[in-house]
């Protein structure tokens, strides 16, 4: 078994790819039109679907807003270097609504940034060997 993606219902789809592929890094993989159901469905991340795990965009024609409720947290993101990442998140539009630093009661250092439907995503180095 393996994790195929995480699904996002947006309120503006060309919004939303523009926010993951141009700031976040991401690539579109694949999208399609479901007019009979007034919905498309785009796909995003950093590798093909194949071998990775991707985000599901899912865009309601009829639906411009969805409150995000209190059951979900974020989505999650390894990088190089968090504060580096961070930097050129900012200087893309990105909206840092953590600064990096260490995680509270740990040493672990993390940001957040927040998509343009308001998904917080955390941003985290790479975990080191123990």
């Amino acid at each position: 078994m393996r994790l195929l993606h995480t699904m996002i219902r947006v309120g503006d789809l060309e919004r939303s790819i523009d926010f993951y592929t141009q700031v976040l890094g991401m690539r579109l993989l694949r999208r399609k039109d479901y007019p009979d159901g007034r919905f498309t469905l785009a796909f995003v991340g950093y590798g093909e679907e194949s071998e990775n795990t991707v985000i599901e965009l899912t865009w309601n024609w009829d639906t411009d807003h969805y409150d995000l409720g209190d059951g979900f947290g974020h989505l999650a993101i390894e990088v190089d270097d968090v504060y580096a990442a961070a930097e050129k998140i900012r200087e893309k539009g990105g909206k840092i609504i953590r600064e990096p630093g260490p995680m509270n009661a740990g040493s672990t250092i993390i940001a957040f940034v927040e998509d343009p439907d308001g998904y917080q995503i955390e941003l985290l180095a790479p975990k080191m060997a123990s």
